[in-house]
C-alpha cells in the first residue's frame, strides 16, 4: 500500500486491494492462534467520532490492543474539532501526539482536510461519501468464502445511493467485476462517482450499472448487499423513505431471483422487517456477521500497512 492516507477506496490500486485481501487472510489466521504481530507496540490511535458507533470504535480499539498499541476515543463532546477549532489544526495537533488517525465524520471535507494536514497516518473510518474499511471487509469476506473476484462476480447492491454504494462502485472499477446498483429515482449514487469509476473500468474490464429495478439487479448475482434506508442524520426523513424504499426490500423472493448459493451481506446495523428481513439475514446464504467480525481484521492489516509509510514528527 503506498498510500499514506486511507480517506477513499480510490486511493488505492486494484492490486494494492487484493493485497489487503490477502494480507488480512494471514493475519486473521495468526489472531485465531493468538499471535498477533504486534506492528503498534508503542503507538497510539486517535479515533474521532462525530458519529457514534459499536462496530467501528470497537473493532479499531481491539485492533490497535491487539496489535500492541494503545487507542483514545474522543467523541464530539472530547475535542474541539470543526467548533471552537479548525480541523486543519486538529489534525496538526493531534498528529503531535498520536501515531495515526482514525475518523468517523458526517461531511467528507473533514477527512480531506485531516488528511492534508496531519503528518500522521488517516483513516476514513465513515463519512457521507465514503466507508473505504467496510468494503474492504466486504470484498475479504467474499474472497475469505472462496469467491474469485474477477469479471465473473455479480455484486447486486439494493438500497439507497449512499457513501457504501460509492465505495463498492470504487472498488468495482479499481477490481474489476460486475457491480449492479439498484434504487428508487432520486436515490441512485452520485453520477460523477459512476463516471469515475467506468474510467477505470476500461483498463480492469469491470461492468457497473445503476437500475431502479430492484429484481433485475439481484437477478444471477453472487452478491446481494444492502444497508438501512435512513443513514445517521437522515431519521426525519425515516418513515418517507421507508414508504419509498420497501419495493427494494431483501426478501426471500427477491433471493431467489439471485444464485443459489449467493452471499447475503449488510454492513449494519440493521432494521430487520425494513430493508431485509429476518428469514434472509438469520437465513443459510447469510454471511453478515462474519462480514462484521472482518473489520477487525481488515482494519489491522490497514494500520500495519499505513504506518509503515509513515513519516512522523517524532521520527
Amino acid at each position: 500500500m503506498k498510500t499514506k492516507h486511507l480517506t477513499s477506496i480510490r486511493d488505492l490500486s486494484g492490486a494494492e486491494i487484493m493485497d489487503v485481501l490477502v494480507q488480512t487472510k494471514k493475519l486473521k489466521a495468526l489472531s485465531y492462534k493468538g499471535k498477533n504481530p504486534q506492528a503498534m507496540k508503542g503507538k497510539v490511535l486517535a479515533m474521532i467520532f462525530q458519529k457514534p458507533s459499536t462496530r467501528t470504535r470497537v473493532s479499531f480499539e481491539t485492533g490497535a490492543f491487539q496489535l500492541g498499541g494503545t487507542a483514545i476515543y474522543l467523541s464530539s463532546h472530547d475535542t474541539q474539532l470543526g467548533r471552537g477549532e479548525s480541523v486543519p489544526d486538529s489534525a496538526r495537533v493531534l498528529s503531535r501526539f498520536c501515531d495515526i488517525i482514525m475518523a468517523r465524520v458526517f461531511g467528507h471535507s473533514d477527512i480531506e482536510n485531516l488528511a492534508k494536514y496531519a503528518t500522521v497516518p488517516v483513516i476514513n473510518g465513515l463519512s457521507d461519501f465514503s466507508h473505504p474499511c467496510q468494503i474492504l471487509a466486504d470484498l475479504f469476506t467474499i474472497y475469505e468464502k472462496g469467491r474469485k473476484i474477477n469479471k465473473n462476480l455479480k455484486v447486486a447492491y439494493i438500497g439507497d445511493g449512499n457513501n457504501i454504494t460509492h465505495s463498492w462502485i470504487f472498488a468495482a472499477g479499481k477490481v474489476g467485476f460486475r457491480f449492479v446498483s439498484a434504487s428508487p429515482s432520486g436515490y441512485e449514487p452520485l453520477k460523477e462517482v459512476v463516471e469515475e469509476a467506468r474510467r477505470d473500468a476500461k483498463k480492469s474490464g469491470a461492468v457497473i450499472e445503476v437500475t431502479n429495478d430492484p429484481v433485475e439487479a439481484a437477478k444471477g448475482a453472487d452478491v446481494i448487499y444492502t444497508d438501512t434506508w435512513a443513514s445517521m442524520g437522515q431519521e426525519k426523513e425515516h418513515d418517507a423513505r421507508v414508504k419509498i424504499f420497501m419495493p427494494y426490500q431483501v426478501n426471500q423472493r427477491l433471493v431467489s431471483s439471485a444464485k443459489k448459493d449467493c452471499l447475503v451481506m449488510h454492513c449494519l446495523p440493521a432494521h430487520r422487517g425494513e430493508e431485509i428481513t429476518d428469514e434472509v439475514m438469520d437465513g443459510p446464504n447469510s454471511i453478515v456477521f462474519d462480514e462484521a467480525e472482518n473489520r477487525l481484521h481488515v482494519q489491522k492489516t490497514v494500520m500495519i500497512e499505513l504506518l509503515k509509510n509513515a513519516v512522523s514528527l517524532r521520527s
